[in-house]
C-alpha cells in the first residue's frame, strides 16, 4: 500500500522526539483528490485529534494514520526523505490521487468531464478563469459554461473555438462541436474586457 522509506522514517522519528508529546503521530492525508488540484497532506496527529477510522500504519518509534476517506486515493504512495547536496527534502509521490482518466468505454458526459478538469481548467486558471460542462447532448455536442476571468471575456470565443474546441474534438472521440452557453454581458469580472479585444 503506502511505502514509507527509511530515510523518511528517521526523520519523522527526529521531528517527533523533538515535540516530546506522547503519542505523537503523523496523519497522512488527500485534499481535492481526483482534481487537477489533489495534493497529499502530513501532518502531526496527536491521539485525541485522530477520528479513530484512521488506517495505522506502525514504523518504528511512530505511527502514520492515513485518513480513511484518503485510502483509495493513496495506494501505491511513497514518502521518501531526500538529500541533494547542501539541501534536504520531504517528497510524496501518489500516483492516484488525482484520479485515472475514465476507461475508453465510458460514457461521453465522463469523457468530457474528465478532458475539461484535469486539461482545459487547469490552463484557463492562469486566467483567472474556468468552464463548467452544462450538457452533452446525444449527438455529441458539449455546452460550456465560462465563468471568473473568462466570464465576459473579449477572448472567450477565441478561447473556444482555438483552444477548448480544438482539445475536446481532438480528445474525445464521440464530440461533435462544442458551444458556449454563457451570457457574457453579465460578467463582472473579465480577463479582457469585451470592448478591449
Amino acid at each position: 500500500m503506502i511505502q514509507i522509506t527509511d530515510t523518511a522514517q528517521a526523520h519523522f522519528r527526529k521531528l517527533i522526539e523533538r515535540e516530546a508529546t506522547p503519542g505523537l503521530g503523523v496523519r497522512l492525508s488527500a485534499v481535492d483528490p481526483g482534481t487537477p488540484r489533489a495534493d497529499a497532506r502530513l501532518e502531526f496527529a496527536e491521539p485525541r485529534e485522530l477520528a479513530g477510522d484512521e488506517w495505522a500504519v506502525d514504523c518504528e518509534g511512530f505511527t502514520v494514520y492515513i485518513d480513511a476517506a484518503s485510502v483509495p486515493w493513496l495506494g501505491d504512495a511513497e514518502i521518501d526523505f531526500v538529500t541533494r547536496g547542501a539541501g534536504s527534502q520531504l517528497t510524496i509521490k501518489a500516483p492516484h490521487i488525482k484520479g485515472k482518466a475514465p476507461a475508453e468505454g465510458a460514457s461521453l458526459v465522463e469523457r468530457v468531464r474528465w478532458v475539461v478538469e484535469h486539461e482545459v481548467n487547469p490552463q484557463l486558471a492562469s486566467h483567472g478563469g474556468r468552464v463548467a460542462v452544462e450538457e452533452v447532448t446525444g449527438e455529441g455536442v458539449v455546452l460550456l459554461r465560462f465563468g471568473g476571468g473568462c466570464h465576459g471575456c473579449g477572448m472567450a470565443d477565441v478561447t473556444m473555438k482555438q483552444g477548448i474546441e480544438k482539445t475536446l474534438l481532438t480528445r474525445v472521440p464521440g464530440v461533435t462541436a462544442v458551444r458556449d452557453a454563457t451570457d457574457h454581458d453579465t460578467g463582472q469580472a473579465p480577463y479582457m474586457p469585451r470592448d478591449a479585444a
